[in-house]
């Protein structure tokens, strides 16, 4: 099966419900490991990452909790593959640009992905809808426990896992939640909450990870280094922070729907729904922000007739290369956004 065929089937994970999905679109573990005896992968040459990649994909294939799975060799894929599964979180994007031999191996449902020859050898990664922090690392940490009996993962008794960087040695984890702060933005109190965030160690980043622009108002939280902190401390401190953002969002939401800006809020909201009905070309930003503002106008009780999926399925498929993939060509900027109005239009009216 073609992976532009592979993607389009497996769209359920973005839209499944979870706890606090409200505001919490999806969590993520992910933990960092690299092979006993092994030199890093940024040291490494291409015939050391080859044999990295042909002497463990085929271990982790099968291993149960990837059911389904579906493993892709990057030479292999043109650009537009890779840029779907940007898209789609299931890779980086120094992954994707990365000359080197690396892949992906995927389970049917998207919510387990080992990326192989990344920074580290390994990334293993759990992503669960809502707030799911400890679910995920259950997953992973099954995962985790089968694959470094079988590969043997380097591993100090002073410093921890060994990774790349040594931010992320110990135990090697992350902890993510992808979040939705319309409420926050429109109220203008994001910019103190995220003064108090860094405050207690945590990362705030954009929706593709670092060194990405924040886009349809969400805001992935991830924790900071792990060195000398457990992993169940590092889960319980992104919980902690992400459970008072929930709060803090509430709260912005009730204000603006209850408080003496709740007419300028139904303005923005009803705006937001005649634009994307209406428009002939849209760029993705506008598109993104116009979209949580529907999502918001859903979540506060406003008169919108479409579904959370619906809109859901239409953050993920206004991306660039999901329209290439629907028109099966290569389309220029001024080409995408036209395609992109259409499509919101087809799935609005």
């Amino acid at each position: 099966m073609k992976l532009k065929e592979y993607l389009n089937k497996q769209l359920k994970r973005s839209i499944e419900p979870g706890p606090k999905d409200d505001i919490v679109l999806s969590s993520r573990i992910r933990l960092a490991r690299n092979l006993d005896y092994k030199v890093f992968p940024w040291r490494a040459n291409n015939a050391v990452l080859e044999n990295i990649w042909e002497s463990s994909a085929g271990i982790i294939k099968r291993q149960d909790e990837l059911t389904d799975p579906e493993v892709l060799y990057f030479p292999g894929l043109d650009q537009l593959d890779l840029e779907l599964l940007i898209e789609r979180h299931l890779t980086s994007y120094d992954h994707a640009a990365s000359k080197k031999p690396r892949g992906l191996i995927i389970s049917g449902d998207e919510k387990v992905v080992v990326m192989v020859n990344e920074e580290d050898h390994f990334r293993l990664v759990s992503i669960l809808p809502g707030l799911n922090l400890e679910a995920a690392a259950r997953v992973i940490d099954t995962i985790d426990n089968k694959l470094s009996q079988e590969l043997g993962f380097a591993f100090s008794e002073q410093w921890g896992f060994l990774t790349a960087c040594p931010t992320n040695a110990g135990t090697g984890m992350r902890a993510s939640c992808l979040v939705h702060l319309p409420g926050l933005i429109l109220a203008d109190k994001i910019e103190p909450m995220l003064r108090e965030l860094a405050k207690l160690g945590v990362v705030v980043r954009g929706l593709y990870g670092e060194n990405t622009e924040v886009l349809g108002d969400m805001f992935q939280i991830t924790n900071g280094p792990t060195l000398g902190r457990t992993e169940s401390e590092v889960i319980k401190t992104v919980e902690h922070v992400v459970s008072a953002i929930i709060n803090y969002e509430k709260n912005a939401r009730n204000e603006l729907r209850h408080g003496r800006t709740a007419l300028l809020t139904e303005d923005k909201v009803y705006r937001a729904k005649a634009i994307l009905k209406n428009a002939r070309s849209i760029s993705l930003s506008e598109a993104m922000s116009l979209l949580s503002k529907i999502k918001l106008g859903l979540n506060i009780g406003l008169d919108i007739p479409w579904d959370q999926e619906a809109i859901n399925k239409l953050l993920m498929i206004i991306q660039p290369a999901h329209l290439q993939q629907v028109t099966e060509k290569t389309l220029s900027l001024e080409e995408t956004d036209i395609v992109r109005a259409m499509v919101i239009r087809q799935r609005l009216n």
